[in-house]
């Protein structure tokens, strides 16, 4: 971690959308550290501190931002995961994808996603979405405090 107050974890493979809500999160000017993985494997690794993300420091994030289409594993197969664990159940996610359907919606919030938010496609519509979305969950919302071996 670089001294951020918080970190969030973006799941999301497509180049484009990373940029954006990038550049979006840097435009909000919010004191965070960002993360980004590419696909739901990744996500997890990250998250359970495996392969790649064995050494990893820091806490988990304070947010996930999780695309539902993704390589590997499913948005819902990682948020089925996650909602499983003890040491990562806590953590706020947020569905954050292009997907309007309404399986998709319903089985999000069944597995236990936080929100569910459908990208805008315009940039200043998307900074003002993310803007929202991560003050409530980091700023607004109360989070209790993360287990030991999640904050190691």
């Amino acid at each position: 971690m670089n001294g951020s107050a918080f970190s969030i974890l973006l799941v999301d493979d497509d180049l484009n959308d990373i940029e954006l809500a990038l550049a979006a999160l840097e435009e909000l000017q919010i004191d965070a550290e960002v993360a980004v993985a590419r696909d739901g494997h990744e996500a997890l690794e990250f998250l359970v501190r495996e392969g790649r993300y064995a050494n990893r420091s820091g806490a988990c994030p304070a947010l996930v931002l999780l695309d539902v289409k993704l390589p590997k594993l499913t948005g819902l197969q990682v948020l089925q995961r996650i909602k499983s664990l003890p040491l990562l159940r806590r953590i706020p996610i947020v569905m954050l994808t292009s997907s309007r359907e309404e399986r998709d919606l319903v089985e999000s919030y069944d597995l236990g996603a936080n929100a569910y938010v459908v990208k805008p496609v315009g940039f200043e519509e998307f900074v003002q979405t993310l803007r929202d979305t991560c003050v409530f969950w980091v700023a607004v919302n109360q989070r209790p405090v993360p287990h030991r071996a999640c904050a190691e």
